[in-house]
């Protein structure tokens, strides 16, 4: 900054002002970018969290034979529980099963049988890594050799959909959070470049007087590092504060959320905005030092 020496106090509170609205308009342009920027990589993180989600909420039924035992059976749903690649295992007892056909098929269904036509069964739900067509064929070619076990069902043509779907949302949002993160580092850069451009006096008096350029360059790289951190943690307010209210405004859909996911790209936004804030910030000064006398009036 130029020497605010021989200045009346008027002038100098003129300046400080005019560079503290500088600063705040710069951080605010700064903090809506990543916000942008931000909210779309938020988006591409759950989107992993509602597949985790859709695919371990997925059931895959397993039907005892008719002469099985209930204590076998049970058992049975315990070691199912015990796997790796189960998330849940419920053993479904015969009245369960009578009281789940009577919701769907209504009462008198069962009527017209003598004895209950439901066997026993075991409903799991599989880790999100587990739910695949190949993998879920391999599970239930494993499960029906046990002499116990009848059969194995699950939905294949949604397990098929859900993985050709998230597939291309995957590739989609990708590619959507790389254009915009370059459309973030331009605009950052401008709004940098505007931010120093109203300065560049001041850098013109440093290089007049012989100062280095590690030197020139100090002063505005710390600027710019401090805008960065700010206008990042501002930007992880505002997400946050959107996380927040879908948590206690749609629970269901924050249940779909992977908070594991989304801490990161939280934290990622001060370090992101200090970088972008840094590389644009030693261009414009460097572009500046170097330039002729001349363009500093232009």
């Amino acid at each position: 900054m130029a020497s605010l020496t021989g200045m009346s106090k008027k002038e100098k509170n003129i300046i400080r002002r005019r560079l503290v609205r500088s600063y705040v308009a710069s951080v605010v342009s700064i903090a809506l970018v990543l916000t942008l920027a931000g909210a779309i990589a938020l988006f591409w993180a759950a989107a992993g969290g509602v597949a985790s989600y859709f695919k371990e909420n997925m059931t895959v039924s397993v039907i005892f034979r008719a002469e099985v035992e209930e204590d076998a059976a049970r058992a049975y749903t315990e070691r199912l529980a015990s796997r790796e690649d189960v998330k849940d295992a419920r053993f479904v007892s015969r009245e369960e099963g009578e009281n789940e056909l009577k919701q769907l098929l209504g009462e008198d269904f069962l009527s017209v049988f003598e004895t209950t036509p439901v066997p026993l069964s075991a409903d799991i739900h599989l880790a999100s890594d587990a739910v695949s067509s190949e993998s879920l064929s391999a599970l239930r070619a494993e499960l029906e050799k046990d002499p116990i076990v009848g059969e194995v069902s699950y939905q294949e043509s949604l397990v098929e959909a859900l993985n050709a779907n998230l597939t291309r949302v995957s590739i989609v949002l990708s590619a959507v959070v790389v254009v915009l993160l370059i459309i973030s580092s331009a605009l950052i850069t401008n709004t940098v470049r505007l931010n120093l451009h109203a300065r560049r006096f001041t850098i013109l008096t440093m290089r007049q007087v012989g100062a280095r350029d590690s030197f020139i360059r100090r002063p505005f790289m710390r600027q710019a590092m401090l805008q960065g951190a700010v206008s990042g943690f501002v930007a992880a307010l505002v997400l946050l504060a959107g996380i927040m209210y879908i948590k206690n405004g749609h629970p269901l859909v924050y249940a779909m959320l992977s908070i594991e996911r989304l801490v990161p790209v939280l934290a990622l936004l001060i370090p992101t905005g200090m970088l972008v804030c840094y590389i644009s910030a030693f261009r414009v000064v460097t572009r500046i030092i170097h330039a002729d006398k001349d363009e500093f009036y232009y």
